[in-house]
């Protein structure tokens, strides 16, 4: 087996590997509401999650196919590499690119930010492609028309939608007895809840997908012509779909949390106007092939139904907190990336690839043990939210050593 290969195989690994992340990060965006009202126990949410996310993969590669084109310029139009790029260098930049993502969702999980495994993936090759090639290997076009415009946009036409949708709702139904309303628009939510999963999929399934094609246009196993003409290997697609499913299925309880008790108490008919706009908007932007935040589509969706009750109360120092996490993302997520790099090409070959590995295992299992000591699940996760810490920790697991985490 030649070095080139044995380092393929561990970006490809390590691609699975964010795509896992991607899924229990993200499966708040569709099922943090839902379990905050009751419409679905905990557990019944992530598996039925799970499910539709493995399905959803399945139906579009349409984001896929912008992931390899619209960030990173390392492909002539002849099918070679660009001219002083080589097959180690190129696969050097997506492995580091995914470590700078995998870590970013990682360290966010961990405090229960629900921030963007997207753009995580993005400012992790964004920082090794500026690390490698400089700014002319950077598609600048493609990064600002299909990610940073929609990243701004979305989170607030989803909450004008939700807002707007909230607000027709409760006046058309102000005469209806609570109990009976609550109940009826519990099953809404169980519906749309499903369709945000199955939207999720689409999306967020390929940008991985996409990764993983981009690694083989490196390595010379696959180009883009190939990909438009015959679309992407089916292995592909079996592979990412499993990886995000089950780690949707493991549940993100920590960032579930946040979304479903720490924003707004919200109730059914919040719900799901909530999700039902972040279904109409992922959908719309998987099929225009955008590379749309779940997470920004869902978070804004939950504020505009916050804001769309009358008397509802918005907790804006979380939404704050949440903001500076989004802004932090890109350029986060890009130093880690561009830092990997700097690291494993200064190395060569694949002792520097099992260094960026190893790396990454050490601080990924840091950080899960970090995590346990105040362990958020299914038992605890629909517990009071305590404002006086803002804390995702409920606050009968608090301690002073750590009421602050």
């Amino acid at each position: 087996m030649s070095g080139e290969l044995f380092i393929l195989i561990l970006v490809v690994v390590t691609a699975v590997g964010f795509d896992f992340t991607n899924g229990f990060h993200d499966t708040g965006n569709a099922m943090a509401t839902s379990i905050a009202t009751g419409a679905l126990r905990p557990k019944v949410a992530v598996a039925l999650s799970a499910i539709l996310n493995l399905v959803g993969a399945f139906l579009s590669v349409e984001v896929a196919v912008t992931v390899t084109t619209s960030v990173l310029k390392i492909q002539q139009k002849s099918g070679g590499l660009i001219s002083g790029l080589d097959q180690e260098k190129a696969i050097f930049i997506i492995f580091a690119g995914l470590v700078g993502g995998i870590l970013w969702n990682l360290v966010t999980w961990l405090f229960g930010l629900p921030s963007s495994s997207s753009h995580a993936l993005f400012g992790g090759l964004l920082g090794a492609g500026l690390a490698a090639l400089g700014t002319g290997g950077i598609n600048w076009n493609g990064l600002i028309s299909k990610v940073i415009l929609p990243a701004l946009m979305s989170p607030f036409i989803a909450g004008a939608i939700a807002a707007l949708g909230t607000y027709l709702i409760y006046a058309m139904t102000r005469n209806v007895r609570q109990s009976k309303r609550s109940g009826g628009f519990r099953w809404g939510q169980v519906a749309t809840a499903s369709l945000v999963s199955l939207a999720h999929g689409t999306g967020d399934a390929q940008k991985t997908m996409g990764v993983i094609a981009l690694a083989l246009i490196a390595h010379g196993s696959l180009s883009d012509k190939e990909i438009e003409a015959n679309g992407l290997p089916v292995w592909i697609i079996l592979v990412c779909a499993g990886a995000i499913a089950l780690g949707t299925y493991l549940g993100g309880w920590r960032v579930i949390r946040t979304l479903g008790k720490g924003l707004v108490e919200i109730e059914a008919p919040q719900g799901m106007a909530a999700e039902a706009a972040s279904a109409v908007i992922i959908l719309t932007s998987s099929n225009l092939g955008m590379a749309l935040s779940t997470t920004h589509v869902a978070t804004g969706s939950i504020m505009g139904s916050g804001v769309g009750k009358p008397g509802a109360q918005v907790r804006w120092s979380v939404a704050g907190r949440m903001a500076v996490g989004w802004i932090l993302t890109l350029p986060a997520a890009a130093v880690v990336g561009a830092v990997t790099y700097f690291i494993g090409h200064a190395v060569g070959g694949v002792a520097g690839a099992l260094l960026i590995f190893a790396i990454l295992i050490g601080l990924s299992a840091f950080i899960y043990l970090r995590a346990q000591k105040q362990k958020i699940d299914a038992a605890n996760v629909n517990a009071e939210w305590d404002d006086a810490t803002g804390s995702i920790v409920p606050a009968s697991e608090q301690t002073p050593t750590n009421a602050n985490a």
